[in-house]
């Protein structure tokens, strides 16, 4: 071989070893980058979620019974929970019962929160019914707030209803004698969420301080509520509400109202004729003006009364959830709360 040869040979392995050592180098490179906080990030990515960020910003799953604790969850959680209500939108709660896969859906969550003071007549069976390697935390929320003995409360004059106690006692026992409407009162809404908050923080102490930010944040605005009732109801001639579903003795006792309702506890109950004359009776002596009804039930009972004694209906909100139509607009526990006063003042002037 001419030395020529040989020179050119030379050169061609010497590229070739080049170029090896270099695609070794890239090839490193791509599978090892020494940067510490690239090497923070390919572990985090490559990690099971223990240590990643990612497992620290996955939401908690959290499950309500009804509406109203559902937006409490909702507002307090904020991007930190990812609430599930079992009562969809347009079902009345009286009436609704859990099917198997809402307790697959409890189970598999890491909170549960329901009212008691027995408006889930079902709750007992649920949480009995929960799979056994379930590890929810489950919360009544009602905790703390004084009840009512619902079976006290009035369904027409007390002085004049010579069947009250028999009539309270049919109407009471679906609930156990207890009126559970207490988040309708803005005053009560407030030791709900308290009691909601403290739920989340329990099972999520690591976001504890955006809870109790957000907490803070709706605190201030039902307290804003909770004064405009105060002081507009305390401004209105009338101090009586008549309506067709006993759902308002919180916010008849919280803001010096008087409530006398068609139906009892249960919206389903039949009232018998002779209620419908004696409350008839009432709204006439006392000026009565409207009767109030609700959404989520039948109106007839309320447009019957409202007939008899010649006055016009209109609907105070138990806020037990939303129908359809208000859930696509966008309103929510607080808007319904306002329409209540604002159908309240002008049924009470």
């Amino acid at each position: 071989m001419s030395k020529a040869s040989k020179k050119i040979r030379n050169a061609s392995l010497g590229m070739l070893l080049t170029a090896m050592l270099l695609f070794a180098a890239a090839c490193g490179n791509n599978t090892e980058n020494t940067s510490p906080a690239a090497s923070a990030t390919n572990a985090a990515n490559t990690s099971n979620g223990n240590s990643g960020t990612d497992e620290a910003a996955k939401p908690i799953s959290v499950v309500t019974s009804f509406y109203p604790l559902y937006f409490l969850a909702s507002e307090i959680g904020g991007s930190h929970v990812a609430a599930v209500n079992l009562v969809a939108a347009g079902v009345e709660p009286h009436d609704w019962t859990p099917k198997s896969r809402d307790l697959d859906t409890a189970s598999d969550a890491q909170l549960f929160l329901y009212h008691g003071a027995g408006l889930e007549g079902w709750v007992d069976g649920f949480l009995k019914g929960l799979s056994k390697d379930s590890t929810v935390v489950t919360k009544e929320i009602s905790t703390g707030i004084t009840l009512l003995d619902g079976s006290e409360e009035e369904h027409a004059d007390e002085h004049e209803h010579e069947h009250e106690e028999e009539h309270a006692d049919e109407e009471a026992h679906d609930h156990g004698g207890l009126d559970p409407h207490t988040w309708v009162s803005p005053k009560s809404a407030l030791k709900l969420a308290e009691n909601v908050k403290n739920s989340l923080m329990e099972v999520d102490s690591a976001n504890q301080a955006d809870y109790e930010a957000n907490y803070k944040a709706l605190i201030a605005k039902l307290e804003v509520i909770d004064g405009e009732y105060t002081a507009k109801l305390g401004q209105t001639a009338n101090k009586n509400i008549v309506t067709s579903h006993q759902a308002f003795g919180y916010l008849a006792r919280d803001y010096g109202l008087k409530q006398v309702s068609i139906m009892g506890l249960s919206p389903d109950a039949e009232p018998r004729a002779q209620d419908m004359l004696e409350i008839a009776k009432f709204v006439k002596a006392n000026g009565v003006k409207y009767i109030f009804f609700e959404e989520l039930v039948s109106d007839q009972l309320a447009q019957t009364l409202a007939s008899e004694a010649d006055v016009e209906t209109m609907v105070l909100n138990p806020l037990e959830g939303l129908t359809n139509d208000q859930e696509k607009s966008g309103e929510n526990y607080l808007t319904l709360m306002e329409r209540n006063l604002q159908n309240l003042v002008q049924a009470l002037q």
